[in-house]
């Protein structure tokens, strides 16, 4: 089973691949896909077009990511998150990749055993589980990765129930 864990964003968005191998999770790709464009709708075709290429490059079998969680202080933010979470969700659906979605604590509490876990104890974690040389960089791709493993983990549960 090949995840690709994805934290959306409509600058910068976070992608981690792994993969089960002899029994444990390993890094096959990790990276931001960065949008260019003037204006939303500019932004947004640019990510279109990345996650294209990036479904078709790592030929994932679920796409795991990020549910949308927004701060009554912060609404312009959630809706732009939103416009590049349902782009996402669109390539991956029309590409026929199943989705799965995890909120950010449940995604913190599987892997870290903390919801409240902070982002460095969160790359921490995934360094030591998939045996990188370094943390995670940049925050985005640890997330992803983090997204990718939750469900991972989630995933091998049932299985072995």
């Amino acid at each position: 089973m090949r995840i690709l864990g994805i934290d959306p964003g409509l600058h910068i968005t976070g992608y981690g691949v792994v993969a089960s191998l002899m029994g444990k999770w390993r890094l096959v790709e990790a990276g931001v896909l960065r949008t260019h464009g003037a204006d939303t709708a500019s932004r947004l075709q640019s990510l279109w077009m990345s996650m294209e290429e990036l479904l078709h490059e790592t030929k994932p079998s679920v796409l795991a990511v990020e549910e949308l969680y927004s701060h009554y202080a912060h609404p312009r933010t959630a809706v732009l998150m939103a416009h590049a979470r349902g782009v996402i969700l669109a390539c991956a659906a029309i590409a026929g990749i199943p989705i799965v979605s995890y909120a950010a604590t449940r995604i913190k509490k599987i892997i870290t055993g903390s919801g409240r876990a902070s982002k460095d104890q969160v790359q921490r974690v995934i360094r030591a589980e998939l045996g990188l040389a370094m943390l995670p960089q940049p925050p985005d791709v640890a997330d992803a990765l983090a997204c990718a493993l939750c469900h991972a983990f989630v995933h091998s549960r049932v299985a072995s129930s």
